[in-house]
């Protein structure tokens, strides 16, 4: 007799591929599963003009009506990129089962047609336009082309991609317009899953533009006291991955930041060891706190706490109150 696991997850060709993975996975490790994918058309996939703040941030916008339909029962498990969950909250009554290997985990530019990394670099008074919906991007964006103008820019990653293609602008809630962009930046692991990593023009190191918590991971969270589910899916969470959510995540517990203020955290392991990137910034990317610690790789969170303290010690609270919505 097969054992249902309804995954809950986006519409998006991005969160659809993911949810593939995870589905492919459970299936090879477990056969007597029926895995049922189940789409949902979240608040952040049906408006695609207001920031999403309005909306809770990320969590609100894309991870709220599956985690919902999880407690109510009605599904097993929810797929979500770890980077969209809420680092400074708990949810009561839920728990990642799995995570999977990371996926490459830094952001990339992608150009219009006719248009070249040299030409936006050397863009004194040409008005270029990058778009992006993350603050984190837009904060560093400005940092590294202070004469380029950064917009509030939305959609799926293949929609974005069309957006740009088409010279289209992006409406605002008041019902105004900007762009149209000249340039996008967006995670690379968006772009290979939806095919896109032909129009990549420049891969930004860490040093450039660090990741933001949980980027490239693909988290899967299901009902704290579903034991069954919890079970399988330890057989598809892969260690190195969980070590990495676990650490970043503190950092985001630490700062008790929010979807308005641009922080990033990035670890990587070799060996026993883990070092924890991270960084505050300013919304316009003038202020800016970072700090690095390396410990021993199975005390993630011990470590994450280490480098949220460290930020806080060098003035990120200030930072991030100023970003606070009122």
């Amino acid at each position: 007799m097969k054992i249902p696991v309804r995954i809950g997850t986006r519409k998006s060709v991005m969160a659809l591929a993911q949810t593939e993975d995870i589905a492919k996975q459970l299936r090879a490790a477990a056969s007597e599963l029926d895995v049922e994918i189940v789409k949902f058309e979240t608040v952040g996939d049906s408006d695609q003009i207001s920031k999403l703040l309005p909306h809770g941030g990320k969590g609100g916008a894309f991870v709220a009506e599956i985690r919902a339909a999880v407690i109510a029962g009605q599904l097993q498990a929810a797929m979500h990129s770890l980077k969209d969950m809420p680092g400074n909250e708990d949810t009561p009554g839920l728990v990642i089962g799995a995570t999977l290997a990371r996926d490459p985990a830094t952001d990339a530019l992608v150009l219009r047609e006719g248009l070249t990394l040299d030409e936006l670099k050397k863009s004194r008074g040409k008005g270029y336009t990058i778009g992006t919906n993350a603050v984190r991007r837009a904060a560093y964006a400005k940092r590294l082309f202070p004469e380029v103008n950064v917009i509030h820019f939305r959609g799926a990653a293949d929609t974005r991609i069309r957006k740009l293609d088409a010279r289209e602008k992006q409406r605002l809630p008041d019902g105004g317009e900007v762009g149209p962009a000249d340039a996008l930046i967006m995670a690379r692991a968006g772009l290979e899953r939806v095919g896109f990593v032909d129009r990549i023009v420049h891969d930004f190191t860490p040093q450039e533009m660090l990741p933001s918590a949980g980027q490239g991971i693909v988290a899967v969270e299901c009902a704290v006291d579903d034991w069954q589910t919890r079970r399988y899916l330890a057989m598809i969470d892969d260690p190195k991955s969980r070590l990495c959510c676990d650490a970043e995540r503190e950092v985001l517990w630490v700062l008790n930041g929010h979807c308005n203020s641009p922080m990033a955290a990035h670890s990587t392991v070799n060996g026993a060891e883990m070092t924890l990137h991270a960084s505050v910034l300013d919304e316009e990317g003038g202020l800016f706190i970072e700090t690095t610690r390396s410990g021993p790789a199975n005390r993630p969170r011990e470590l994450g706490r280490a480098v949220g303290l460290d930020l806080l010690d060098k003035g990120a609270a200030a930072v991030i109150e100023k970003t606070r919505p009122e």
